[in-house]
């Protein structure tokens, strides 16, 4: 009988594990991709937060290497050493700030690279860098599958970065819509704003690409426009990061801060979604969004930007509706629509749920990982390059 010692090691290469949805995803992963078949470990480039602790499998190592920002080569040396006592089977990485080390796995006789691309970073949103593409052609002969998790960042990895598609997969994203279920939203407690308030929310990090700064300039534009709705009005950016200070500033500046609630990063997400009127995702670029997935799942009306994945989870006017990135005066109205028109709202949100429990379960996609993870164990696709 195999002890849980001896079962095979995948392990999972990401800058930083905090509050995310590429994060979520990893968890959810280690959680639940075929415990009886491999064991899992995180190695973080830079450190964690406490949403380590959502890491709920028994014997799941975290390792925080602390890298300085720039090139750091002694990290490869680190990595090295890692893998070599380590002697993962399958080396997971993730975005391009960790595909570099594939070289280094391979140099240490991990036998199978996985790479996953989540989504384009504010400084490339079209994914046209070009040092960083020919970073990504260099990794070719390391990496057994380059992971997509929406068509756009296929179509992109294929035509732009030119990654044969033999040596691509598509796992779309997925959540679990047993928790994130419409019901929650009756029976909620303790949420920040009473029944009468219109709570406009979102949910994401705090970052530049996320245009989160747009979006309280398009509350307080509908509150110039609409100032009737001042009393009922609410607008809610749950989340953390870098731009923190700045986005209160804004808010306080703009005499929002009765109507605004900035409470930072929340583990109880679910319950903050039960909050909700209605969602929306103002991001000026996104590969499938997992915040999205979850407050479709709840059976939210969503407005969100057409970019990236997006569009391939969102069909306009049947299941959210969708507007030009960066337009705030179109995402005035098609969140004013919502409020108008409740039973267009409700509609939406019902086909919404509907979606996602169709065609983006978490489920689905923690059985693609797992199946996918046993191809390449069972295969030996990918001999070590060193032994």
């Amino acid at each position: 009988m195999t002890t849980v010692t001896e079962l095979p090691l995948i392990v999972h290469l990401i800058y930083r594990l905090d509050f995310g949805g590429l994060e979520t995803l990893l968890v959810n992963c280690v959680n639940q991709v075929a415990p009886d078949r491999f064991r899992h470990a995180v190695i973080c480039l830079t450190d964690y937060t406490q949403f380590a602790e959502k890491i709920t499998r028994p014997g799941v190592e975290i390792y925080a290497l602390h890298k300085p920002p720039g090139l750091a080569p002694v990290i490869h040396l680190k990595l090295w050493q890692m893998f070599r006592k380590l002697k993962p089977a399958i080396l997971h990485t993730y975005n391009l700030t960790t595909i570099e080390y594939a070289f280094t796995a391979r140099l240490a006789g991990v036998p199978a690279c996985l790479h996953a691309e989540h989504g384009r970073d504010m400084a490339d949103m079209a994914g046209t860098n070009i040092k960083h593409n020919w970073l990504r052609r260099q990794m070719l002969p390391f990496i057994d599958r380059y992971i997509t998790v929406s068509i756009d960042l296929q179509q992109w990895l294929t035509d732009t970065v030119r990654i044969p598609p033999s040596r691509q997969q598509l796992i779309i994203n997925g959540v679990d819509t047993n928790l994130f279920f419409p019901d929650r939203r009756a029976r909620a407690q303790g949420s920040h704003w009473l029944e009468q308030h219109i709570v406009i929310g979102t949910v994401g990090q705090l970052r530049n690409i996320k245009n989160h700064a747009g979006l309280v300039r398009t509350f307080q534009l509908l509150l110039q426009q609409y100032p009737e709705y001042r009393d009922r009005l609410r607008l809610s950016i749950i989340g953390d990061g870098d731009l923190m200070g700045a986005l209160k500033q804004q808010v306080i500046d703009a005499g929002l801060q009765e109507l605004v609630w900035l409470p930072g990063t929340r583990s109880d997400i679910a319950q903050v979604l039960a909050g909700f009127t209605l969602f929306t995702l103002p991001s000026l670029a996104e590969g499938t969004p997992v915040a999205l997935l979850e407050a479709m799942a709840c059976g939210l009306p969503v407005v969100a930007s057409k970019v990236g994945g997006i569009p391939e989870v969102i069909t306009d006017q049947i299941d959210g509706t969708l507007v030009a990135p960066d337009d705030e005066p179109a995402l005035a109205q098609a969140i004013l629509h919502y409020i108008k028109n409740p039973a267009i709202a409700k509609a939406h949100g019902q086909a919404a749920r509907l979606r996602i429990a169709d065609a983006y379960s978490q489920k689905n996609m923690i059985e693609t990982y797992a199946n996918l993870y046993s191809e390449l164990y069972q295969s030996g696709s990918a001999k070590p390059c060193v032994a």
